[in-house]
């Protein structure tokens, strides 16, 4: 099966790509995703498939570095802790609502990519992140967009 590319978004404030890197093993769960659509896009992702890290409430927004998934999609655990701010007293672990994935760092970008770069690159002008309305925590990402912002950023070869 062919790797499949992805965007995850994070506000740095709350959990930024450099926190990631500083993971044990430079990864961790990425959880809290509660959006139906966006947790099936997670349920997608297989091990291996690589992510662009994307920082969102930034000055401004930005493409912040790659990761890889590194464990697939399985319950997460945050909607069953009463204590979460991420709680959903509709999940259990019998019957899970909401799935996470495991992600492992791989670089930070060399430059970052803002959203006005990116809006104003015509080779991404389909790209989900760019289109108005665009909302979505996780979105799937064309393997030649993937390419194009790895190249914006200063990274010659794809990772």
């Amino acid at each position: 099966m062919a790797r499949r590319y992805w965007l995850m978004k994070t506000e740095p404030s709350a959990y930024s790509f450099s926190d990631l890197l500083n993971a044990p093993r430079k990864t961790d769960h990425w959880d809290g995703v509660r959006n139906y659509l966006a947790r099936n896009t997670m349920r997608e992702m297989k091990k291996g498939d690589r992510i662009l890290i994307y920082h969102s409430s930034a000055a401004p927004p930005h493409a912040a570095g790659i990761a890889e998934v590194a464990r697939e999609a399985y319950p997460d655990h945050t909607a069953f802790d009463p204590k979460s701010e991420h709680f959903d007293p509709k999940s259990s672990p019998e019957s899970p609502r909401w799935f996470m994935v495991d992600v492992r760092a791989i670089e930070a970008l060399p430059e970052t990519v803002s959203l006005p770069d990116l809006k104003s690159n015509p080779k991404l002008s389909k790209m989900p992140l760019v289109q108005r309305g665009q909302r979505l925590s996780v979105q799937p990402v064309a393997a030649a967009e993937y390419r194009e912002v790895l190249r914006m950023a200063g990274l010659k070869k794809p990772r």
